[in-house]
């Protein structure tokens, strides 16, 4: 009895910002470009993933979301997102590019189910980004044709963040929207991966994972609240996870303005306010896929 007390978790809710940034050595190394929105139940294991556009218009910076962490760091990005959503985000983590691949390569690889075959030919290759490609117009010396299948893959870390960084695919996947949703595929892989039997019974990896995060990751969890988690994550079962993207359902392209949006090409709420989406998120926290129609 003692024993099933130390793993249950505290009663309550948890809500976590997961940010991505290439990190140092990119350009733009500190725009976090993908924003993802976790909410988890501690007692039924009831879990949200919602992700954000990057292109969302914050009036009162004048910036995009995914500059948000460049100006004002985990604390302020935190509080932008918690206005906009009109919930509390107690903890945020940042994870790079490296860290990413060492996380996926650590696990032994993931297998991920691609929903869509797809083709990207302007996959950044790092530290091309300002070659003059000798005259080349169309800069082709700057990229890379990455190519994916339909269907489930094993993938190791490079060929993973290829998966869920491409932005410039052919098609349906060539959307910020689609790349989130194959963001958020790939969590569930990442998630399957951890909780298999290969690597909870192996002490060996859990081991050398803590040690790639506890190194590189950036966050604001306490120490004393990893046991937490683990116990979280314990009760992570697929029925009780529903994902979710801010889309094109709930969000407007405005016209470009100068005066309002700097020129630049933007998200915002289509009523005008976030009201509709916060209380869409309310729903979704409270009564999970019952509102995804809405």
């Amino acid at each position: 009895m003692a024993a099933f007390f130390l793993l249950r978790p505290p009663p309550g809710r948890t809500n976590i910002l997961v940010l991505g940034a290439a990190g140092k050595g990119y350009t733009g190394g500190d725009l976090t470009d993908t924003l993802i929105f976790l909410s988890f139940d501690h007692q039924t294991g009831k879990t949200l993933v919602l992700s954000l556009p990057r292109d969302i218009w914050i009036p009162a910076l004048r910036t995009k979301l995914n500059s948000v962490y460049h100006y004002q760091g985990m604390e302020g990005t935190k509080k932008v997102v918690g206005e906009i959503l009109n919930q509390p985000v107690h903890y945020g983590l940042l994870i790079n590019f490296d860290v990413f691949t060492q996380i996926i390569d650590t696990l032994g690889g993931v297998e991920v189910e691609v929903e869509r075959s797809f083709d990207d030919y302007k996959y950044p290759l790092p530290g091309r980004e300002n070659d003059t490609c000798g005259g080349d117009p169309d800069y082709k010396c700057r990229y890379e044709h990455i190519h994916f299948d339909a269907g489930l893959q094993h993938m190791d870390g490079e060929r993973a963040l290829k998966y869920v960084r491409s932005r410039f695919a052919e098609g349906e996947e060539g959307t910020d929207f689609a790349r989130s949703q194959r963001q958020q595929r790939f969590l569930v892989a990442i998630k399957n991966k951890i909780l298999s039997p290969s690597i909870l019974f192996n002490l060996k990896i859990p081991l050398q994972l803590i040690k790639v995060v506890t190194a590189n990751l950036e966050t604001d969890v306490p120490q004393e609240k990893y046991l937490d988690f683990v116990k979280l994550a314990l009760k992570f079962r697929s029925e009780n996870l529903w994902m979710e993207v801010l889309d094109e359902n709930r969000l407007v392209t405005p016209p470009p303005s100068k005066v309002k949006y700097d020129e630049q090409w933007v998200l915002i709420p289509r009523t005008g306010d976030w009201g509709e989406i916060q209380e869409y998120v309310a729903c979704l926290i409270e009564e999970g896929r019952k509102c995804q129609n809405r």
